[in-house]
């Protein structure tokens, strides 16, 4: 008897997996293949513990297929994902279907902090950032999407695995006044993440979705480099208020900095404003200040493209001594710390948040 993935699909879900549901209903089967000679998938768990257990289940689901036709059939176990996962958080499990762009229960503003590629500083920008505003008396919530680097655990100083609230939703951590939660909480520290496509894109939607942000004036997400899967996802499937680009002042930097303005505006989503970050260095022996990746571009890039310039960072040895030790120098009360003071004023007059 020759079988269509329907059927197969069908006799897979009749086999039931640990949690009581079926394979399909339990988003463990993968790489499902149907075909006049053979019948091939995979069965993925969370961890290599989950996929021991599952040893009877793929035997199962195998005798099940060959019960019901006379081609070959072959399945095997595989597992990701961090040895001991987050309670009722299966991370980095493919994506479930939604009905267009979602909001964030409880957020007002959801706003993406991006940049054309790495090492300008955006991580530093959105963790100042968030710390600034809530100075300011906002309700900031703060997402690490960097799913593939993830720095702002150590940036803003948190450590240990959010817990489960018991009811399938995760609580975030907080620190200077932000609700914080990132993909690096949860998985070893040590370890990279080497997931596919579709996996991040389901961790990126339980970090929105399945995290009990509360009440939020805004969820402030710093984004990988770039214009990836992340970003494409991000803006497909959420709805943005809008994205801010940071940049350096060097022309190299302009040149991505412009693509990933590009993508927004591909993509339909309002770009909020640029910000030009080590802008200037001033020395802290003599004073003497020098333009060390160029002074300006950021704003005459803006200009010509006629969007708004929110403002311009000087490079400074104690922000990232600051963002090393955990406490953002927007935290403290010195001259950096009143330059992001005076960015998160920009962004609460500009109606931004």
């Amino acid at each position: 008897m020759t079988l269509s993935n329907a059927n197969v699909r069908a006799i897979l879900n009749q086999v039931k997996s640990p949690s009581g549901q079926g394979l399909i209903d339990s988003d463990l089967v993968r790489a499902l293949t149907v075909d006049s000679d053979a019948i091939r998938f995979v069965i993925e768990a969370a961890t290599p513990e989950e996929a021991q257990a599952l040893e009877p289940v793929r035997q199962a689901a195998v005798e099940a297929l060959k019960a019901q036709t006379s081609v070959p059939v072959s399945a095997v176990l595989t597992a990701h994902g961090p040895s001991k996962p987050v309670p009722s958080l299966k991370v980095g499990r493919h994506p479930t279907p939604q009905a267009g762009p979602q909001s964030v229960p409880g957020v007002k503003r959801i706003i993406a902090i991006g940049s054309g590629k790495g090492g300008v500083g955006k991580s530093t920008v959105s963790s100042n950032l968030a710390v600034a505003l809530a100075r300011k008396g906002k309700k900031v919530g703060l997402l690490d999407a960097d799913l593939y680097g993830p720095s702002q655990p150590r940036m803003m100083g948190v450590s240990g695995k959010p817990k489960s609230n018991g009811n399938d939703m995760i609580e975030p951590l907080s620190a200077h006044g932000v609700t914080i939660m990132s993909l690096g909480l949860m998985v070893d520290p040590d370890k990279a993440v080497i997931w596919r496509g579709p996996m991040l894109m389901g961790a990126l939607q339980q970090l929105l979705g399945q995290v009990a942000w509360g009440e939020l004036d805004v969820l402030l997400i710093d984004l990988p480099p770039g214009t990836g899967d992340i970003q494409l996802s991000l803006c497909q499937k959420t709805n943005l208020s809008g994205a801010v680009v940071v940049s350096t002042p060097q022309d190299v930097a302009l040149l991505d900095a412009r693509k990933a303005l590009d993508m927004f505006k591909t993509l339909k989503t309002p770009v909020l404003g640029l910000v030009e970050n080590m802008s200037t260095f001033h020395c802290p022996n003599c004073g003497h200040e020098a333009h060390i990746f160029g002074h300006g571009g950021v704003a005459d890039a803006a200009k010509e493209l006629e969007l708004p310039f929110l403002g311009a960072l000087p490079i400074d040895l104690d922000t990232r001594l600051a963002g090393d030790s955990g406490t953002p120098i927007a935290a403290g009360d010195c001259d950096m710390a009143q330059s992001y003071a005076n960015l998160a004023q920009r962004f609460i007059d500009g109606g931004i948040v």
